[in-house]
């Protein structure tokens, strides 16, 4: 392969990895997986989301990585943490999970070099009827803006796709907050929305690495950040959810770095 192609860039400032970069990614992303797969046990009721963060930077540690996000921005935490009506970056605290509580774990992780960046949904104790409506709905969403992706396609394709899926359902995609590239960095173009119009947006090429990341809300999608300058909730207090992959763009569709190793990305495995 050319070596100049690492650094060839589309005409949207949209970085073009080589074929050979998809190891380093998925190395990342099965670190950053198979931690999210391992915290599965640590939550339950009466538990902390600081004891879970804490296990997490254990993790990180043990396995000889880097966490992305403690140090990003003043950030001190392995991971976000978001209970509830937290949309996204929800601190890690004293606060004990409740019976029926559902969170959101963000984990990034760092591997020679490469960012491996995913979240999944959990339920401390039973899941309630209307939260698992939610989870359901979330993970398929995500699910469908993969399917979406294929060279020539558009990221307004994506966006479309997973907007028309969770609105059918007469939920709301979060707009405050979007998917991003990465590889070699944390945050690079494109922002990926989950929402948007058939054909417009930067057209998707081989090579490109990114995450889909759809926030969704049982209410309206607007929210705000508290005080804190990270935790963002819904405005109505309505119930939200979030799941994302990595991703790179293959010949013919996408590749996942983030698939979990033992089948736990959909929290219903251990509900009961």
């Amino acid at each position: 392969m050319d070596e100049d192609l690492r650094s060839r860039h589309t005409k949207d400032g949209i970085r073009i990895y080589d074929p050979a970069d998809f190891a380093g990614m998925k190395a990342a992303g099965a670190l950053a997986a198979r931690i999210l797969d391992d915290v599965a046990e640590l939550v339950f009721v009466g538990q902390t989301t600081g004891a879970i963060d804490d296990a997490i930077t254990k993790m990180v540690e043990e396995a000889g990585a880097t966490s992305a996000t403690i140090g990003y921005k003043g950030y001190k935490h392995a991971s976000c943490i978001s209970v509830n009506h937290v949309v996204c970056h929800g601190i890690p605290g004293d606060k004990r999970l409740k019976d029926g509580d559902i969170l959101n774990i963000d984990v990034t992780v760092i591997v020679d070099g490469w960012f491996g960046d995913t979240s999944r949904m959990y339920v401390a104790g039973k899941l309630p009827r209307k939260a698992e409506r939610l989870i359901q709905v979330t993970h398929d969403a995500l699910m469908i803006g993969i399917d979406a992706v294929k060279p020539g396609k558009t990221f307004g394709d994506i966006g479309h796709a997973i907007q028309s899926f969770v609105e059918s359902h007469r939920m709301s995609v979060v707009r405050d907050f979007c998917g991003h590239g990465l590889g070699r960095v944390f945050h690079a173009p494109p922002n990926v929305l989950h929402y948007g119009r058939p054909g417009t947006g930067a057209t998707l090429e081989e090579g490109m690495f990114f995450t889909i990341e759809p926030m969704v809300n049982l209410g309206r999608p607007e929210t705000k950040t508290l005080a804190d300058d990270w935790t963002a909730v819904t405005r109505d207090k309505s119930l939200s959810a979030q799941f994302e992959h990595s991703i790179g763009v293959t010949a013919d569709g996408a590749e996942i770095f983030t698939l979990s190793p033992g089948g736990l990305f959909h929290p219903t495995y251990s509900v009961g």
